[in-house]
């Protein structure tokens, strides 16, 4: 029987990867690769697995090596550096994933921003290696083969990262790379950080939680350029509207960046009537993405146009619209995408909800006929 490769559940969400080399007296002798929790870390054991059974079919290499003795195996040496009786390895270090972040790392000019910062350039590699917290971040580090920064180090320096004018030299470090032109096409959007506390210090505060939390938390907001490369990250109270994050970064942006004119892209819930009126005193453009609470007239007028018809998967209609006063006017143009998957989705939720909204009628959905015959009796008890 040839040896085959099989996954077994274990405590969920995890499954072990095992090779079962054969059979015997109805007992399957089996070797565990190892145990993951995603799709991806299941793959990985699974070629390793592949790997194993792989290599047994190939001749062993007799190098002649003799075991070192407990003195020398105590006393271990970097690879190459062993006697003549064999070779001991005394540490790793993943060489080509550290030389090609590093070139990613001064690509983008942050050594030069930071004046060599070995503390937060360990963050960042660390971060972009395994994402975790700043005391395990010491041991991604030392598992990758480069000798940590201590604790009370990284600790230290926090303040200085925490600065307006440290992220100012990032932010300006990224936007040399960006590219912006001279009417630069922006995106921006926020984020929420929680953090597990129940007392707010005025910055960290309860507010609109996407996640519907209760607990303190701060608004993180992100403009990227045309193609989504970072431009500048800001901190906002966590009580603070999402309306009122944008104007004050786009300002600051093209200040700092002597820009005269930006277009920016956010969703229907950045731009709010007050947030696009204070767009437009600035001269600026927006382009936003929102559903629309009725057919337009454009659509309609397809429609009309071409009854029976349905229209092209991505077909786009446009309509000017001219808003403000008279001689102060400003024109925009409203452009409507019509896409076959997200048509489909929607009549599929209308169906749905069409059909919950019978079975409830009827006193079909779970608990509603409970609860019709419970309001029955309550009103045909006499008053005493």
């Amino acid at each position: 029987m040839a040896p085959s490769v099989r996954t077994v559940p274990t405590k969920p969400p995890s499954k072990a990867v095992q090779i079962v080399w054969g059979w015997h007296r109805g007992k399957p002798d089996i070797q565990h690769v190892g145990s993951g929790r995603t799709d991806a870390e299941i793959e990985l054991l699974k070629a390793a697995a592949h790997r194993i059974i792989a290599g047994q079919d190939q001749p062993e290499l007799d190098l002649d090596l003799q075991p070192l003795d407990a003195e020398k195996l105590a006393k271990p040496t970097r690879f190459g550096a062993g006697s003549s009786t064999g070779v001991t390895i005394g540490d790793l270090r993943m060489g080509v994933l550290i030389d090609a972040l590093t070139a990613l790392y001064k690509g983008l000019g942050f050594d030069d921003a930071t004046d060599s910062d070995q503390v937060f350039y360990q963050q960042v590699i660390a971060r972009l290696v395994e994402p975790t917290s700043k005391l395990d971040s010491l041991r991604v580090i030392e598992e990758i083969g480069l000798e940590p920064v201590s604790y009370a180090t990284v600790k230290r320096r926090l303040p200085t990262y925490a600065t307006e004018e440290f992220r100012h030299r990032l932010a300006e470090a990224l936007a040399v790379r960006a590219d912006l032109g001279p009417h630069a096409l922006v995106l921006f959007d926020v984020s929420t950080l929680y953090f597990e506390t129940d007392q707010g210090d005025g910055f960290r505060e309860p507010g609109f939680s996407k996640e519907r939390r209760l607990e303190p938390q701060i608004t993180i907001g992100l403009l990227t350029d045309a193609h989504g490369f970072p431009l500048k990250v800001t901190a906002f109270e966590g009580n603070k509207a999402e309306t009122k994050t944008m104007i004050p970064v786009l300002q600051e942006f093209m200040a700092t960046h002597q820009l005269k004119d930006i277009t920016v892209v956010a969703d229907a819930g950045m731009v709010s009537d007050a947030n696009r009126k204070a767009i437009e005193t600035a001269k600026l453009s927006y382009i936003i993405g929102e559903k629309l609470p009725e057919v337009a007239y454009p659509i309609r007028k397809w429609m009309e146009d071409h009854p029976g018809q349905a229209p092209a998967n991505g077909m786009i209609l446009s309509w000017p619209v001219y808003d403000g006063p008279a001689g102060a006017r400003r024109k925009a143009i409203t452009y409507y995408q019509y896409r076959e998957a997200r048509a489909k989705r929607t009549l599929r939720g209308i169906d749905q909800q069409v059909a919950k909204a019978k079975k409830a009628v009827a006193g079909k959905a779970p608990g509603e006929a409970k609860q019709v015959r419970r309001n029955h009796r309550r009103a045909t008890v006499p008053e005493t």
